[in-house]
């Protein structure tokens, strides 16, 4: 029997701008009209529910794109939707993803009225000269003003930061974190700079315009970044973020648990049960396309619903369950099958994975984590086919 708990990721594909290091579905338009948008998105709900029906919402996430470039209109009759058609938990926890430009936190208390109870900032830098660097419209003043704000108005609010940016070093990483100590609320995600395809930072990149840490420059701030944030009692539950416990994000723990979630909007991915089987699915990713499909379509805009099989879910499952400081307990036979015993073994005496006394409980060591993807695809037996 399926859990009857369901996240729900609503993605809005729209910035003010594009960020040189960014490849996610986002796009820069001049006019969107906001009553289409939200009329396609309670329409999507509804096609949800005849899919989904008599489930429990535990989690509702705007992402994107700047959710925050919402008016708070949109975002709260998208949550009057999601209330109409299921069950919601009374500790539903509803995030909304916002830059700290001082247009964007001013509306903090309307998107805190419309049902929002969790803002997580993308920061980035605390420091003008880096923002500029990446993109950012704020400066660091408004990014600190947004934060400000933040904890006024929401118990539970994260930031975001990069490091090992170009020429940045150990020692100012280590001042810029003491910075982010003393503003933050219980939360802080924190990601190294990594230069992704078919972006701007791509190209320079390429062409020498600029460096960034080598691989152990980069473990370096890594660990520097787990002992600042472990001395404050923010442990990183997961590679990436960091918590006080009860302050974890609870949609993104329903991410790394496998758990379900509806993918909703341009682009987005979903994993969807149904009696014993699992789903993946993936709206279109062009805005228009997928506005005009879910407005005039009999169903939502996917281009991709499928069911995932055995092996391709149970390498998922160890993909996300490794993300996390706990770990995960696998099933008996995944060892042989998926994961081949002698490379195992392997890990273990490398160190990058920790010994317990549950031979079946998996947990990455720091020195496993700063290795992931490649220590996943060491121990596991085949890959299955990128679908």
């Amino acid at each position: 029997m399926q859990n009857s708990s369901l996240g729900i990721y609503v993605h809005w594909p729209f910035c003010a701008s594009k960020c040189p290091y960014c490849d996610f579905n986002s796009h820069v338009r001049d006019n969107i009209d906001e009553n289409l948008w939200v009329a396609a998105y309670e329409k999507a709900l509804d096609e949800y529910l005849a899919l989904q029906p008599d489930r429990i919402i535990g989690s509702v996430f705007f992402g994107g794109g700047t959710p925050s470039l919402m008016s708070p209109r949109t975002v709260e009759r998208i949550i009057a939707r999601i209330q109409k058609n299921w069950q919601v938990a009374n500790d539903v926890e509803i995030t909304l993803e916002a830059n700290p430009t001082s247009i964007e936190a001013n509306k903090f208390q309307e998107f805190q009225l419309a049902g929002v109870n969790r803002v997580s900032i993308g920061v980035q830098a605390l420091n003008d000269k880096d923002l500029k660097f990446l993109g950012r419209q704020h400066g660091a003043k408004e990014a600190r003003s947004a934060i400000d704000i933040a904890a006024r108005y929401f118990d539970l609010f994260s930031f975001d930061l990069i490091y090992a940016r170009p020429e940045q070093s150990l020692r100012e990483w280590e001042s810029e974190l003491s910075q982010a100590l003393a503003l933050q609320g219980g939360h802080l995600s924190l990601y190294q700079l990594t230069i992704e395809r078919n972006t701007p930072f791509y190209n320079e990149y390429k062409k020498g315009s600029f460096f960034i840490p080598d691989q152990d420059l980069a473990a370096d701030f890594y660990n520097l970044t787990q002992e600042a944030l472990g001395a404050k009692s923010l442990r990183a539950y997961e590679v990436s973020n960091h918590a006080k416990d009860g302050h974890e994000s609870r949609h993104n723990m329903n991410y790394w648990l496998y758990g379900d979630y509806i993918g909703l909007g341009p682009g987005a991915h979903g994993r969807l049960s149904k009696d014993e089987s699992k789903y993946e699915t993936r709206e279109h990713a062009a805005p228009e396309i997928w506005l005009e499909q879910t407005l005039e379509g009999d169903g939502p805009a996917f281009t991709y619903f499928n069911e995932i099989d055995a092996q391709s879910k149970a390498y998922e499952t160890l993909i996300m369950g490794l993300r996390l400081k706990d770990g995960i307990t696998i099933p008996e036979g995944w060892i042989g099958s998926l994961i081949d015993p002698y490379k195992l073994n392997l890990a273990y005496d490398q160190g990058w994975l920790l010994r317990r006394d549950d031979s079946q409980h998996l947990q990455a060591s720091l020195e496993g984590w700063l290795r992931l993807n490649a220590l996943i695809d060491f121990i596991t037996v085949d890959q299955p086919a990128a679908a």
